[in-house]
């Protein structure tokens, strides 16, 4: 395989740090066509166009309308072809070994130097997983049903995700269909199907349950 015209997409909130990354690679993946996206909704939009293949994500777990590990979730389940790289500001082991478990094919941490990142970027392109030197990997402990909850959260499709997502930052149902031009009946209809593949009864409980994927707060040095 030639790292040659690839579609890369890098899914963070901050501008600043979009733009130092894709000048940073631009040497190591001299051809590549870069894509960004500052929310999950756009990263949802950029994925959903049909006329585009991406061939990576570098993903930031904490970016608007991402609950902590849910979008890495969603994206491995509807694109398992796609490998997705976490790159985080939390660099603790616990949240490392939950973003493989969930199907992240590597993890950079922020303050990574940008000859590591080119490294870790060229690594899961060739088909590895890339993790910082050093880290040795931990079981996730499941005991709180979250593994459950990240199964029923991939059954979702993807508009019912992005209704879900919209839940949680608080929109009645009439808000969100405008939102997404549609009916507010088919916003209900979405709510029924979300309720009945999360085995929850109403919005506050689907939206807890969307919670349990949250990152545990860590103390950042």
């Amino acid at each position: 395989m030639k790292l040659e015209n690839l579609n890369i997409i890098i899914a963070d909130d901050h501008p600043l740090f979009r733009n130092a990354l894709r000048q940073a690679l631009t040497n190591a993946l001299s051809s590549t066509h870069w894509f960004e996206a500052d929310s999950a909704d756009a990263l949802q939009q950029l994925l959903e166009d049909s006329s585009k293949s991406y061939d990576l994500v570098l993903l930031d777990l904490q970016m608007p309308g991402s609950h902590g590990y849910s979008t890495l979730i969603h994206l491995r389940s509807h694109f398992p072809e796609l490998p997705v790289v976490v790159i985080s500001a939390h660099e603790d082991v616990n949240t490392i070994s939950r973003a493989v478990h969930y199907g992240s094919a590597g993890f950079i941490p922020k303050s990574a130097s940008m000859e590591v990142l080119a490294e870790a970027l060229t690594s899961v392109l060739y088909g590895d997983i890339w993790l910082p030197e050093g880290i040795e990997l931990i079981e996730v402990n499941e005991e709180n049903g979250t593994d459950q909850m990240a199964s029923k959260l991939s059954e979702l499709t993807p508009q019912q995700y992005k209704v879900l997502q919209l839940f949680a930052e608080g929109l009645l149902n009439k808000q969100i269909a405008y939102d997404l031009n549609v009916s507010e009946a088919t916003i209900k209809a979405h709510a029924t199907a979300i309720f009945r593949k999360l085995g929850v009864r109403n919005r506050t409980q689907a939206v807890i349950s969307l919670q349990q994927l949250e990152m545990e707060k860590v103390e950042l040095n």
